[in-house]
């Protein structure tokens, strides 16, 4: 156990942390790098040169004469899979804190650093990018000194493209990250913290030994289910799965015991014998708080129990997304998802497509509402769909965000103005060093969901780092936005919005879908309506053959009797005629801009 060091690597997004753990690895000698960021397996992720994954690996190094083994997990550091990092975060006893040298600390370097520090782990911090001509070490030393209260000699300066200071972080994770305390004779207790789905093998539990040991062929049993199984393989993680005899405190590895249900297997659960169990299962991680609801429904309806098995396997390897059961009028049965946020949300509708073939249809996000009815009887409602009748309507409370935008001072105007057009409010603003700026502000979330962070970005040129947490609920004034195809209600188009909005919305909307909506033999009505008043009209005009082509002079009832039979077949046709909705309309209305 005094040779095991677990770490993981945080930062902001972009900082390096994939290509400072493949200098780890090819330093290490765990791997050849041939193509850079070797642990980022996902097509995603090598397309989009992000990590949306925490990726597991034990690496071997001689230190003094002495062999360690270092289990590194490399964390994404977008903030919408901030529940990636902290699990990794519950599976290692120290971090090393990666700042880019030619942008500093931004918003995330510091989220990601207050959760570290919650849970007690050892902080190495780590400047990267040094070989960069615009590095600015020393502004940056500074930001680090500040916000962790360190040495300056405590902070080593790397290079993920070149190289340099590999050496000193390896001896730093060795020297100043503690080893994993806890007692090999005790029962066993192990953590899962994450899991994969393999079609061959079922499902495969990562897990960290807090106390005890696990041994190949052990009967286990997970602690909160409650379910048996046997261990018919255990080992640890280097690029491929390495099968081991036993795994000791301390040690991170994998369990394969022929799982085949995904209920059965819940990240955070504990693993522990079947005849000498513990007495109470570790403390995991707190349950996830999805920001962001939308509905995905297949768009056959025969394929929605495919769909709920497809959603069950990417759960098991992606533990923050959550769904239930809907239906809608429009669209059938689907499922609501939550999501931490709209990244989330488009990866998520990737990852069904490429791995799992699933084409879905996503309705428009939105967040979770408290209704409070006359009686003062309080419902949580996530779809404009399940509001109650507006007689019955007390009040309506929306949820709010506390945020914090860390920017350049050159840009202070735009984004206040942004943030007040979304009826946000300015808390406070704190200058942090030089001419970057912190400004703290209460905004609803139902109003960020869509597109404000890439509204900010754009406004910013890309020089801005934006961080929110929850802030409970507020009184607001909020109505239910309708849209009517032919006086029939399209209940995946219809919005909750504020009343300030509600007009410009609903006209908005009415032209964006004129332009979308294909034409069809008759006229179509496009109303945007609250309650039973109509706000907004637009008409989609049929397509007609001109029937009085063939009628050169002569009188004109001939031409009035061609014109009101075809008249009548429109009128006939509307009747029994359809308004199909492409998938563009629904995604559409996102991007109303």
């Amino acid at each position: 156990m005094k040779h095991i060091r677990n770490f993981c690597i945080i930062a902001h997004i972009d900082h390096g942390k994939s290509t400072l753990a493949d200098r780890l690895l090819e330093y290490t000698n765990t791997i050849q790098v041939t193509n850079g960021q070797m642990l980022d397996d996902m097509d995603l992720e090598k397309e989009r040169g992000i990590t949306i994954k925490s990726h597991a690996i034990q690496m071997e190094y001689t230190y003094n004469n002495e062999k360690y083994i270092l289990n590194l997990i490399d964390t994404p550091g977008h903030v919408d899979f901030s529940y990636e990092v902290s699990r990794s975060i519950a599976a290692c006893e120290g971090a090393l804190l990666i700042v880019d040298a030619t942008q500093g600390v931004q918003a995330q370097t510091i989220s990601n650093l207050y959760m570290a520090i919650d849970n007690d782990l050892e902080i190495v911090p780590v400047i990267n990018k040094c070989d960069m001509i615009n590095a600015m070490p020393e502004e940056v030393e500074d930001e680090i000194v500040e916000l962790l209260g360190c040495k300056r000699e405590e902070i080593i300066r790397a290079s993920g493209r070149t190289g340099m200071g590999v050496e000193e972080i390896l001896a730093a994770v060795i020297e100043r990250i503690p080893h994993p305390k806890g007692d090999e004779e005790a029962p066993l207790q192990a953590l899962i913290f994450d899991s994969v789905f393999n079609s061959f093998r079922g499902i495969i539990a990562y897990f960290k030994i807090v106390n005890g040991v696990i041994r190949s062929g052990d009967k286990v049993k997970f602690f909160n289910t409650g379910k048996e199984y046997t261990a018919d393989e255990i080992g640890v993680l280097k690029m491929d799965m390495v099968p081991r005899k036993e795994l000791r405190t301390g040690d991170v590895g994998y369990i394969i015991s022929g799982i085949k249900s995904s209920k059965e297997v819940k990240v955070g659960d504990t693993i522990t014998h079947v005849s000498r169990p513990c007495d109470k299962a570790i403390a995991g991680f707190e349950e996830v708080k999805p920001m962001v609801f939308a509905g995905l429904y297949p768009i056959d309806a025969e394929d929605f129990e495919d769909l709920r098995s497809s959603l069950e396997k990417l759960q098991l390897n992606d533990a923050s997304l959550t769904f239930q059961p809907e239906s809608s009028l429009a669209l059938g049965f689907g499922f609501r998802c939550g999501f931490l946020g709209l990244l989330h949300m488009e990866i998520v509708q990737e990852r069904l497509d490429r791995e799992f073939n699933m084409n879905v249809i996503t309705t428009v996000p939105n967040v979770s509402y408290q209704i409070y009815d006359k009686q003062g009887n309080m419902t949580e409602v996530h779809n404009p769909g399940g509001m109650p009748d507006a007689t019955l309507i007390d009040h309506i409370e929306e949820p709010y965000i506390k945020s914090s935008v860390i920017t350049t001072t050159d840009y202070i105007g735009p984004i206040m103005s942004l943030c007040l057009g979304k009826r946000g409010e300015l808390l406070k603003q704190e200058y942090i060093s030089g001419n970057r700026v912190e400004l703290h502000c209460s905004l609803p979330l139902g109003e960020i969901v869509i597109d404000f962070y890439d509204k900010l970005k754009s406004i910013s040129k890309g020089y801005v780092s934006f961080d929110y947490h929850q802030d409970g609920f507020r009184p607001s004034k909020l109505i239910k936005l309708d849209i009517l195809l032919n006086g029939e209600s399209v209940d995946a188009l219809s919005t909750l919005t504020h009343v300030d909005n509600a007009y410009d919305m609903g006209r908005r909307m009415c032209e964006k879908l004129k332009e979308l909506i294909p034409r069809q033999q008759f006229d179509i009505a496009i109303q945007a309506a609250i309650g039973s008043k109509i706000i907004a009209r637009e008409t989609i005009k049929a397509v007609r053959k001109d029937v009085t082509a063939k009628c050169y002079g002569g009188d004109i009832s001939r031409k009035r009797k061609l014109l009101e039979k075809q008249k009548k077949g429109k009128k006939r046709m509307k009747q029994i005629g359809n308004v199909e909705v492409p998938q563009k309309a629904f995604l559409a209305v996102l991007k109303l801009d």
